[in-house]
């Protein structure tokens, strides 16, 4: 198993947790804040530079 793989899968084992434990609108409040948070903690030129890369390359 790639590390990429094992990302995945532990992502979405924190997403079922988080809607078995949480409510439904906290659970994807926090599935979605985070990506969103993490995006616009990026200064402006490394989110120009994530726009450029295509998603194959994201993980190099």
């Amino acid at each position: 198993m790639s590390k990429r793989t094992g990302y995945v899968v532990g992502g979405v084992a924190v997403g079922l947790v988080l809607l078995w434990v949480l409510p439904l609108w906290a659970a994807l409040l926090i599935i979605i804040g985070v990506p969103v948070g993490g995006y616009l903690a990026l200064d402006k030129s490394q989110r120009a530079r994530l726009k450029r890369v295509t998603r194959k390359e994201i993980g190099r």
